[in-house]
């Protein structure tokens, strides 16, 4: 896959879209609860390439949720084939990855397209690069999963996602009840 010539990477929620709109997105990856309706947001957007998956933020099946599945990772790499394509025609873009929150699908989806993009780059880095682009990730170790087995990273993504967990622990110790909260123990532990 050639490189993506893209020169800013931002990640968002939903409530972060309108700040974006002035910053010449040309590229977007939208990922939304099945039932949530499109953002708005967009409309006031220039023309530019956007991609919507629809599943939600949970790591253990749930009763009437869509749990993320490895097809949902496999549209992310898709996406990133797509952007790397249309990247010939152009010297430069700002692809735009979100969620309704921006901290754990988008930022999931951000690093699997790093990983894609950097097949060189140490999963540590690659986690580096992601906090530099948002602070407050937490990736959702499901899509991990399958974006380590997809890039075959060989169980190295899923490593490297345990020890960002800790120190985004360290950092932001709220986090740990907060995904407790959410019924993502699991992860906290992965931390310990």
């Amino acid at each position: 896959m050639q490189p993506i010539s893209i020169q800013m990477l931002t990640i968002c929620g939903i409530s972060e879209l309108p700040d974006q709109r002035d910053r010449s997105v040309t590229h977007v990856l939208s990922i939304l609860d099945p039932d949530h309706p499109d953002p708005e947001a967009f409309a006031a957007y220039d023309p530019h390439h956007r991609t919507i998956l629809r599943f939600h933020d949970i790591i253990n099946p749930i009763e009437g949720m869509i749990l993320p599945e490895p097809e949902h990772v496999a549209a992310v790499l898709r996406f990133g084939d797509e952007v790397a394509a249309g990247s010939a025609e152009r010297s430069e873009g700002h692809l735009l990855v979100h969620c309704h929150m921006g901290i754990s699908r988008s930022t999931a989806a951000m690093l699997t397209l790093l990983g894609q993009t950097n097949p060189e780059e140490s999963e540590d880095r690659l986690f580096e690069r992601l906090t530099d682009i948002r602070p407050q990730a937490w990736p959702n170790s499901l899509m991990i999963a399958f974006a380590d087995d997809l890039l075959s990273r060989n169980g190295r993504l899923t490593d490297a996602l345990r020890r960002h967990y800790g120190r985004q622990i360290r950092r932001m110790p709220q986090y740990a009840q907060f995904m407790h909260d959410l019924g993502r123990s699991r992860e906290v532990e992965m931390a310990a």
